[in-house]
């Protein structure tokens, strides 16, 4: 590696005078605390950008972020988890490349969580909600038996105790390795969100990047009010797919956020800084105060 040093000794990073080249600890550690933004492809400083909310201080792409995250940015301290317990029994001991226990075990340990959910209650703002969010490290945030049914405790939650619900969706689609119980889960959390809505409870549901298959057919698109991050990639079938199938070029941003919104499908696009508030004003307004 001659470029790192010269000829005439003048220069060696390796042997400094100060000795530093030669003791590990006063060496520089530059390892991972730079990150690449997906959006401007600019090096951005970690610090910075989690200051930021895990939004490019540049060009404001939206960096994904997990569960525990979204609760500690909407809900006011103190909140609790709540329906926790929950595992998957692998239904049909399914094994591709590899078992899917094994598959399980590895996001278990890698994420901390028992499956691709979380629920929690607590106060956004002054308004006491059911608040699920969807877990993208665990297996792509797939939908299988597991989340759909903590989905469906917390829609029930809401409705017995007549708190407003809040999902917020990140999902690859259902979890094939559970075949047709993954995709139960569409029609069931839907049967509980119409009990739901005969009831006069408010839904919010927040798509982030990404939001496709299962879950946008199902719950992520039925809410009482659908919006969105900036940027996400909300849809059904991946764009690939759909150019195969219609034979035809999609337009530029198909199936992003700002496309859908133009499109009627979401009601509005929410920066991440600006979401609490913009819950509680919509909570404000979809939630009838006591006479």
């Amino acid at each position: 590696m001659s470029w790192f040093k010269r000829e005439n000794g003048e220069f060696d990073p390796g042997t400094g005078s100060d000795g530093a080249g030669d003791d590990p600890e006063k060496r520089v550690r530059t390892e991972g605390l730079w990150i690449k933004c997906l959006g401007c492809r600019q090096t951005i400083w970690k610090a910075d950008l989690e200051a930021n909310l895990n939004v490019c201080p540049k060009c404001q792409h939206h960096f994904k972020i997990g569960a525990r995250q979204r609760f500690d940015l909407l809900l006011e301290p103190g909140y609790e988890l709540v329906d926790t317990g929950l595992r998957s029994t692998d239904p049909l001991k399914f094994t591709d490349i590899k078992p899917y226990q094994q598959r399980l075990r590895k996001a278990q340990e890698q994420t901390g969580l028992n499956d691709a959910i979380l629920n929690a209650t607590g106060q956004l703002g002054s308004h006491s909600v059911v608040i699920s969010a969807m877990e993208y490290g665990f297996i792509g945030g797939s939908m299988g038996a597991v989340v759909g049914e903590t989905i469906a405790r917390a829609v029930d939650r809401a409705r017995l105790g007549r708190k407003p619900l809040i999902v917020i969706a990140a999902s690859g689609g259902a979890r094939m390795m559970e075949g047709v119980v993954s995709l139960m889960q569409m029609a069931k959390i839907s049967t509980a969100l119409a009990q739901l809505d005969d009831a006069r409870v408010p839904y919010i549901c927040v798509l982030t990047d990404p939001t496709t298959g299962g879950v946008t057919a199902s719950f992520a698109m039925l809410g009482d009010l659908n919006i969105a991050e900036p940027g996400a990639l909300i849809g059904f079938a991946g764009p690939r797919v759909i150019e195969q199938t219609i034979r035809q070029k999609l337009p530029e941003g198909f199936q992003r956020s700002e496309f859908l919104l133009e499109k009627g499908f979401l009601d509005a696009i929410v920066h991440r800084r600006d979401l609490k508030d913009y819950l509680i004003r919509a909570l404000d307004f979809l939630q009838p105060h006591p006479a």
